[in-house]
């Protein structure tokens, strides 16, 4: 009977997630097609050990759950699981350990055995067949797949909550479906075939809420800020390409999400714990939580974190000398750790990712060899990693920062509310965000955005700039924008996504993908970038390469290699960003509503989550030997970084109102002793001058080494160490402004600005600096600068006449100088007609200058050189 098939496969699943559950009722309920469980309590220890989240589960339940199978159409109907009401509460783990018993989560009740085969055997899904070594092949198993292969899953009101310090965190769904589709991306009962090896799935999100609250020392929220999101719907498209029937892991997994409009609405509260939240990301995607204990000392060599990553070396090393090879393999922020220590992020999402479909032949597959080294294993893994394609797709999305007032409640015992008043607003159309990978050899991230403006809103600390009633136009609202409009740009930002009619996947085409770190570079450039977006391009990308051959594949298994191999593996990490064409209006009321933003997210009190080391050298180095310096000399990874700004015009007019004495304060870390702020009437000054830039290109490229403290540790000790080491043991850092000039204009009535004066004509000029990492190691080197910068100005040209020196001399004290709450600047008519006469020519041309400073802190020595 195919009963009793089914039915263990679908009890297997229930059973693990859910406690106390009678698998003989289970059993009987299915036999006759539905099952109805109602107020069940989840097995939040499976759900930790299985998901492997850097998070502890304080609660988890399911108000109910359905399961119908339709055994009479079994080949042509899916089963159908729905569960109503799911909630689930979340907390950051507790440093390094790894029970929560200062949690207070049910989960700390895990059993020991659990927790053994946890760390033995990786997570598992059954995505084919029960493993029943007895199960009949042919139709029987052709049909147990295809059951699998459809089930639909619908969830009704997903409540999930993450708690942390004074922040709750809360994401509500009211509705979650996932079905198969066919090659339309229509609903459908579909199988892979050896003529379409390929598997299609469609969630879709239905009113998606997201908020973000602040609750008191007693755990209760005293009043509720509007929700962050509320409302949004939008829908994943899954794509998986299979190499044979047989296979059962994809060769290619490829998951794209698309949303139509997103609204994001964050007040003045609101902002610190956002951007709490997002260092929290930060912080896990570099591995920075939970590294060692308190009261724990640190090993230098063991726990060491370079700038952009987690770093832990080789537990046999701890004592010794570091090794090259084997520390900067190791330590690398994508690879995996031990299950008892904390893993970076992308370590933990590529565990994860993979799982979805299962390795059901992992554990026969990666048995060892003779030799314990592990070489074959991951050689036949790496065999097995597919191509993983995420993609997340916006069409249009504004986020609306606001400033919020408290509102009395007529009763007593009612939460109190706020009143929030919106500030400012960013748009921004064509939204994407890519990440490829394959294995842990490969990773690359691209984001971009076809355009995007900011605008003001409302009034800002009293001054009602852009009220209704001003009756001001767009145009003086809108303060940045940069890039183009979606509708002449067209749907670029979908190209070769699940969404694009033209993509491979939409064409039944295999897609191919560029995993080669050259032809990455010469196919992702500049250009490429522009074209497809227009206003902002990221891209992301690390590669581990080996020129040997024989490090390839799960780097799991990496600390069983021999060390000799590692010295063949070589690290590359690129991040380009390029900003177009953009257009910034420096006002009173863009500065203001920006500065506010800024002294609103400093408000708060929480620690950061990455502690800084005690300063402490270690006096009795080893000296490293001949052949671990010829490795030094070979290869060292380096971060590379380069941001790019295309055709920037940016005008600063005279300050219409400067209340920046009550906001510069706070940024520079001091109390605010003015005065209360009084509403004032504004009124717009016209004509308007101003101070127009325009630069043609901005070029800044800054460099690092990889793994810093270990390669400067290393590098000091030596007696007398080459100018390449001396290199790479320096952040570098290289401004090139091409283009740069300044002319003064003004703005009218009419919203026109007249023709500009030139004050700058058009030069470019170059900065360099290094400065030496790590400054502890180096103190007994004085033959070794601490910092050295060369400033490159060909030729400079300033003209002006004396109007125009008093208009330039108006327009800064009209920003520096501020008089009461709202500045009372007058420009002089006259003083404007008459700026537009020139004369009084300064000239300065061919200037170099440099300096350095030694490592004892001497006096600085400067070089001029005037021709």
């Amino acid at each position: 009977m195919l009963e009793s098939y089914v039915t263990p496969i679908l009890m297997s699943y229930v059973n693990r997630y859910i406690k106390n559950l009678k698998p003989s009722d289970l059993q009987l309920s299915l036999w006759g097609g539905d099952v109805v469980l109602s107020k069940l309590e989840l097995k939040l220890d499976v759900l930790e050990q299985e998901l492997k989240l850097p998070f502890t589960f304080l609660s988890g339940h399911i108000h109910e759950l359905r399961i119908h199978v339709p055994w009479t159409k079994l080949g042509s109907e899916p089963v159908v699981i729905t569960i109503n009401t799911m909630e689930c509460i979340l907390k950051l783990k507790d440093g390094a350990q790894e029970d929560h018993e200062s949690c207070g989560s049910s989960s700390t009740n895990r059993s020991t055995t659990e927790s053994m085969k946890s760390a033995v055997k990786p997570r598992r899904v059954q995505q084919s067949a029960s493993p029943d070594p007895d199960l009949p092949p042919g139709y029987v198993q052709s049909l147990i797949r295809r059951v699998v292969n459809n089930v639909n899953i619908v969830i009704n009101n997903l409540i999930l909550k993450y708690v942390e310090d004074d922040i709750v965190l809360s994401v509500n769904i009211t509705s979650a479906e996932c079905y198969t589709v066919d090659e339309f991306w229509d609903r459908a009962f579909m199988d892979i075939s050896a003529t379409d090896l390929v598997l299609r799935k469609m969630i879709n999100f239905s009113d998606c809420t997201v908020c973000l609250d602040k609750r008191n020392a007693s755990g209760k929220i005293e009043f509720y800020q509007e929700p962050l999101l509320y409302k949004c719907s939008f829908r994943t498209r899954l794509h998986f390409t299979y190499d044979n029937l047989n296979s059962k892991m994809p060769s290619i997994i490829k998951i794209h999400t698309l949303v139509e409009s997103l609204k994001l609405s964050i007040s003045d509260q609101q902002l610190p714990m956002f951007i709490r939240i997002m260092q929290l990301g930060i912080a896990l995607y570099y591995g920075e939580i939970g590294n060692f204990k308190d009261g724990e000392s640190e090993d230098l060599i063991c726990h060491t974190k370079d700038i952009l990553g987690n770093i832990t070396g080789a537990e046999d090393e701890t004592s010794s000398v570091m090794q090259y090879p084997t520390q900067y393999i190791n330590q690398d922020p994508y690879l995996h750790h031990d299950d008892d220590q904390q893993q970076g992020w992308v370590s933990w999402a590529w565990s994860f990712v993979p799982a979805i479909v299962s390795y059901d032949d992992e554990e026969n597959d990666s048995s060892g060899t003779d030799d314990g080294t592990m070489l074959h294993p991951q050689k036949s893994q790496s065999l097995k990693d597919p191509v993983i394609s995420i993609g997340f797709y916006c069409t249009k999305a504004t986020v609306t920062f606001k400033l919020t007032e408290m509102q009395a409640e007529s009763s007593y015992y009612s939460p109190q509310k706020v009143k929030s008043k919106e500030v400012i607003c960013w748009e921004q159309e064509g939204t994407t965000v890519e990440v490829l990978m394959k294995g842990e050899l490969f990773f690359d991230c691209q984001i971009g955005f076809v355009g995007c403006q900011a605008m003001c809103l409302k009034g800002i600390m009293g001054i009602k700039d852009f009220e209704e009633n001003m009756n001001r136009s767009d145009e003086e609202a809108y303060f940045f924008n940069c890039g183009e409009n979606l509708s002449a740009k067209g749907m670029t930002y979908l190209t070769n996504s699940l969404f694009d009619y033209r993509s491979p996947e939409n064409n039944s085409i295999r897609a191919e993908f560029i995993l080669d770190a050259a032809h990455h570079k010469e196919t992702y450039t500049e250009i490429a970038g522009m074209q497809r977006f227009g206003a902002f391009y990221m891209d992301y990308l690390y590669t581990m390469e080996s020129t040997s051959g024989k490090v390839s594949g799960n780097q799991q298994d990496l600390s069983s290699v021999k060390s000799e191999d590692f010295g063949n593996v070589q690290e590359m990490s690129t991040k380009s960003l390029i900003v177009g064409p953009l257009n910034l209006r420096l006002d009173s009321s863009a500065v203001h509503r920006i500065m506010k933003m800024i002294v609103c997210a400093l408000e708060h009190e929480y620690e950061p989550y990455s502690r800084t080391k005690p300063d402490i050298v270690d006096g009795n180095r080893t000296m490293p030997s001949s052949e671990e310096v010829a490795l030094l000399e070979e290869y060292i990874p380096t971060r590379l970084t380069t941001f790019t700004v295309l055709k920037c015009t940016i005008i600063i007019p005279v300050a219409e109102f400067n209340l920046l004495d009550h906001l510069m304060p706070i940024i520079m870390g001091e109390k605010n002793l003015s005065g209360l702020l009084n509403a004032a009437s504004f009124q717009p000054l016209r004509p308007l001058p101003s101070i127009r830039i325009l630069v043609d290109k901005v070029n800044l490229e800054h460099s690092v080494p990889m793994y810093g403290e270990q390669l400067v540790h290393m590098v000091s000790s030596l007696g007398q160490p080459s100018d390449n080491l001396l290199h790479y043991c320096y952040s570098h850092c290289y401004l090139k402004i091409f283009g740069f000039q300044a002319a003064l204009t003004s703005l009218d009535s009419k919203g026109l600005y007249c023709f500009p004066v030139p004050v700058i004509p058009s030069f470019s000029t170059a900065v360099y600096g290094k400065l030496i990492k790590f400054p502890k190691y180096w103190t007994k080197r004085a033959h070794v600068p601490l910092t050295e910068c060369i400033f490159e100005l060909p030729n400079l040209t300033v003209q002006a006449t004396r109007a125009q020196t008093l208009l330039l001399q108006t327009i800064y004290q009209s920003w520096c100088r501020p008089v009461g709450n709202v500045s009372s600047v007058v420009v002089n008519e006259a003083l404007l007609n008459e700026v537009f006469q020139t004369s009084e020519l300064f000239i300065m041309s061919k200037v170099k200058y440099s300096f350095s400073q030694n490592c004892q802190k001497k006096p600085y020595h400067y070089a001029l050189q005037n021709t």
